[in-house]
This record gives C-alpha cells, structure tokens and sequence, in this order.
C-alpha cells in the first residue's frame, strides 16, 4: 500500500490534472491527499473519476484559494474522524492494523501560522494509535533546508520543533530530491525549501518500519508529490553472523563455556591457533544460547502465559509463591532483552538507563534499515541482487583493488632520487627477526 501527497497549487489547471492521473498510474497510491485544489466540487468529481478512485472527502476552498481532498480506493477500509480548512484526519483499519492517516496543510501566512500549529497540537488526542501526518507543512525544521534568499527566522524553525516533539513525530526521511518547493525568478535566482514531509510515531514506525518516502518529480506545481511506501521491515535471508550479546553475562555460565574453550590446547599459540579458539568460542557459545540461555523473547512470551495461569490458580489456591516466582523470572527476562536493544541500538550513553524503551527499538531498527543492502551493480552496470552475486562483486572488486601490478620505473628517474641507505644498512634491515628483539618491542 502507498499514500500520495501533493500541493497541487489548483487543479484547475488542465495540466495538472492530466500529471496527477500520470502519477496515479505510474505509483497506483491507494490513497491520494491533495493540498490547496482551488476549484468547486464538480472538478473535484471529474478528477476522481479521471484517476479511478471510489470515494472522496472534500474540504471547500475558502474564495479562491486553499481546499483539500482525500480520495482512497475502496480496497482501504478508511473512516474520516474530522476535517477543516488544515487538516483531512482519517483513521484506516484492516484485519491487524488500525491506524490514523491526517493530510495536513500549514498556514501559507506567517502571522497566521500558529493557527495551523494549534489545530496540529489538537489532534494528537489519541496517542495510543499508530499515526501518520503528512502533507505541506509550510515550515521547515533547520536551516540547510532551505537554499537561497534569508535565512529563516529561528523561532520559527523551534515553534514547529516544538509542536513536532509534543506530538511525539519523527521525520520519515526521504528519497529524490533535497526540496520539494521552489520558486524561480526572472533576475537568475531561486529559492528552494523542504515544506513537504511525512511524520510518523514511534509505534507508528514499529509496525511500518520498511516505510520509505520519495519526493517525485511534477512541472505543474511548485511543491513536489510525495509518496510513501508502507512496508514492514522484511530483512533478507543470509546466515547469521555471530555476535556477542552483552546480556549473556547475566549468566554464570557463559563465563565457564569461554574459559574451558580458551584453557584448551598449549598456551596462547601461534596466530592461527589463536583464530581457532576464537571461531570454536563463538560455536560453543551459539550451542549454549540455544540450549542453556533461551531465546529471550520466546521465553517472555511462555513465562507471560504461565503467569496468567499461575494467577487464576492463586485466586482459587490462596497460595502466591508461584506467581511471585515467575514475575521475578520474568523480570531478569525484561532486563536482558533491555540490555540487547541498548546494545543493538548503539546508544552507548544510556548506561543501564531506560530499559526496554520505544527508542531503543526504533534506533535498532531504523539502523537495520539503512544498512540494510538491496543489491549492487557490477563492472557492466548491471544491477545484481543475489546474496552469492553480491558477495563475487565485492570479493572480485577488493581482489583487484589491492592486487599490485607490475610499474616500470625508468633508470633516468632513480638517478634523481638520492641514496640514503647502504648496502650494509639494507643488509641490517633485510634480516630475520630474533626472538630477542620481539620481546624487547613487545615489553616496551
């Protein structure tokens, strides 16, 4: 599923209406949010029918400007809950999700823009669903957003941060292009903003977490369409890569499977016996997770299911030592898939601090995400996606990179070099290492 966002700037313009129904075939969006349509409900009509869409909610232009429109198709289970001259709220549902979709639409006049601000802040009176706004937000968060004439005012820029954070949103990003406004004068220059943006909550993102925007291309408006792919994070398959996981040294035992691997065989060894040890450390300790320490989540979710028996058993019973046992079970289970996602998310400074939060999760995920790789193109251009393509690509292409060639160097050009080493000193240089002058380097 995909939902399409675009200040039109008037779809009375006939050639604004034949680029959306374009859009709409080349990126079959199930919903489509249209900003400022500047036209009367019979054009809103004939658009829909252009672009073969079943249903429509319309919030009238105000004399000759403003409007907005949302279509969807009628494979969207999707209820509008309110509307006004900013905002068409809706909330869609399906048989595992529900969650609210807003278009939004920012004030164009500064001195009226906290108008829009506030109307934005009302919205968020359900935050426990899962909720998407996007749309033309004529407001910027940071400077670098913004390229040509002044600067924008920096309480500005806060005043949005500020309803953003309230609001709990994070910014999805994008693909395409920096901007998706601008405004081009006859003198040569330009002015360029990003207005247009997709916010998201955290839970929200937990269960879209695949989702990705891109700012398209239009030559009817001066906004860009944006369009967001709705997608649950789908990893490739590949064989896992062994990590160690801080939260094995909770257990005791983890200790004991490092030090009988390590206390085999002579000593240190030499460099390859060392790099064995290591390989055969991480084997035991992948038989061990599996077999000794569980698989944390699954575990949680059994011992969470005991407990609700165990609590109607104590009801009847009288007798609690059960109960009170798995809750302490369940607790030590809490604090080591804590310390997983702290670990995963890489948020070093939160040292055994906000155990288990939505922004652990997040920051795990959306790194997953980005460094997530689709596929590589190869010497000819070809774009390979296999696990095996890729990896032959990037082995071949670091072959070649480090593999010296033979160079000719002309007699001429070492005459000009002068000579600092004599044969005695390259004789001294050249020779064997002794087992002496490695241990006074390494006791250095």
């Amino acid at each position: 599923m995909s939902c399409l966002a675009w200040n039109c700037c008037g779809l009375g313009n006939l050639r604004t209406g034949k680029e959306l129904v374009e859009i709409v075939r080349a990126k079959d969006p199930a919903v489509v949010f249209l900003v400022e349509t500047r036209t009367d409900d019979a054009r809103l009509e004939f658009v829909q029918s252009s672009i073969g869409f079943d249903h429509r909610w319309v919030v009238p232009r105000v004399g000759r400007n403003g409007g907005l429109v949302h279509y969807w198709r009628a494979s969207v289970n999707l209820k509008v809950e309110g509307s006004d001259r900013y905002y068409i709220d809706a909330v869609i549902k399906n048989s595992e999700n529900e969650w609210r979709l807003t278009g939004f639409f920012g004030e164009p006049d500064t001195a009226r823009r906290h108008e829009a601000r506030s109307k934005l802040r009302n919205l968020n009176s359900h935050p426990e669903k899962p909720w998407l706004c996007f749309g033309d937000f004529n407001e910027i968060i940071r400077q670098d957003e913004k390229l040509g004439s002044a600067r924008r005012p920096h309480y500005q820029m806060q005043q949005f941060r500020e309803v953003i954070d309230e609001c709990g949103f994070m910014d999805l990003g994008f693909e395409g292009s920096k901007f998706t406004w601008s405004k081009h004068f006859e003198n040569g220059s330009s002015i360029w903003e990003r207005l247009d943006r997709c916010l998201v909550t955290n839970s929200w993102f937990m269960k879209f977490a695949g989702s990705r925007v891109f700012h398209l291309t239009c030559t009817s408006s001066d906004h860009v369409p944006i369009l967001i792919s709705l997608l649950g994070l789908s990893p490739p398959v590949r064989k896992k890569i062994f990590h160690f996981e801080q939260m094995w040294l909770s257990d005791s035992s983890c200790e004991e499977v490092v030090y009988s691997v390590w206390g085999s065989g002579s000593g240190l060894g030499d460099g390859g016996n060392i790099l064995r040890k290591v390989e055969r450390c991480g084997k035991e300790l992948g038989h061990w997770e599996k077999n000794v320490f569980g698989n944390v989540r699954m575990e949680l979710n059994r011992l969470k299911k005991v407990l609700a028996n165990e609590e109607r058993a104590a009801m009847i019973s009288g007798n609690n030592f059960q109960v009170r046992q798995i809750k302490k079970d369940i607790e030590v289970l809490q604090d080591r898939e804590a310390t997983m996602w702290a670990q995963c998310s890489r948020v070093l400074w939160a040292n055994q601090g906000d155990k288990n939060s939505k922004y652990f999760h997040c920051c795990a995920t959306k790194r997953f995400w980005k460094n997530a790789m689709e596929g590589i193109r190869d010497e000819e251009g070809v774009w390979r996606t296999t696990q095996e393509e890729v990896g032959e690509i990037m082995v071949n292409y670091y072959k070649t990179l480090f593999s010296s060639t033979e160079g000719s160097v002309l007699g001429s050009m070492l005459e000009c070099v002068p000579t600092v080493i004599d044969e005695e000193m390259n004789a001294a240089l050249c020779k064997e290492f002794e087992a002496c002058e490695v241990i006074s380097a390494l006791q250095q």
